[in-house]
């Protein structure tokens, strides 16, 4: 310990045990819409087993989950419902864009249809796909577990997402 009586070493080793346990302790919340989600339901099946990666309980409760898997087209209607899911989940979280129309809006360039959830919420993870295959997922949450054990990213220089007063009177394209 410094002689100024400073925490340094001990902090960084609860970190580091803490970054670990996150790490192998992920709750996803599923969130899917469109045939995204029947997609996401294969990676929990036996054949691929989300849970030899430590996100094993699946939650649907968004207090109980760390973790929001986004999967399928997100219209303006349902973006200030998954905005408040987002806001009702406990630091630390993360989220995961699962599929094109996730993503970007997909095929779906309509006034009703969100052109990616990062546009009300910030994203960790991009799975691209139409629909991304189950071992896209699986790897998506390697990297996304590679980054929670080492830190690389802190949520409190990240955006929290936008509001969407703006984006819902422009019909929901961006500029």
């Amino acid at each position: 310990m410094p002689k100024d009586g400073s925490p340094e070493i001990l902090t960084t080793t609860v970190d580091a045990i803490s970054n670990w346990a996150r790490k192998n302790s992920l709750w996803p919340l599923p969130f899917g819409t469109s045939c995204c989600g029947i997609e996401m339901m294969a990676v929990l099946s036996s054949d691929y087993d989300m849970s030899r990666f430590g996100a094993e309980v699946v939650r649907f409760s968004p207090r109980q989950a760390d973790l929001i898997i986004c999967a399928g087209t997100i219209t303006l209607k349902m973006a200030p419902v998954l905005k408040n899911i987002y806001e009702q989940m406990a630091e630390p979280k993360w989220v995961m864009a699962f599929g094109v129309c996730t993503s970007s809006g997909g095929i779906y360039n309509a006034y009703p249809v969100l052109q990616g959830i990062d546009t009300i919420i910030p994203v960790d993870v991009y799975i691209p796909g139409c629909p991304p295959s189950p071992e896209g997922v699986i790897h998506g949450l390697m990297q996304l577990q590679k980054r929670i054990q080492t830190g690389e990213y802190s949520r409190a220089s990240r955006a929290r997402g936008r509001e969407l007063g703006p984006l819902a009177s422009r019909g929901g394209q961006k500029t």
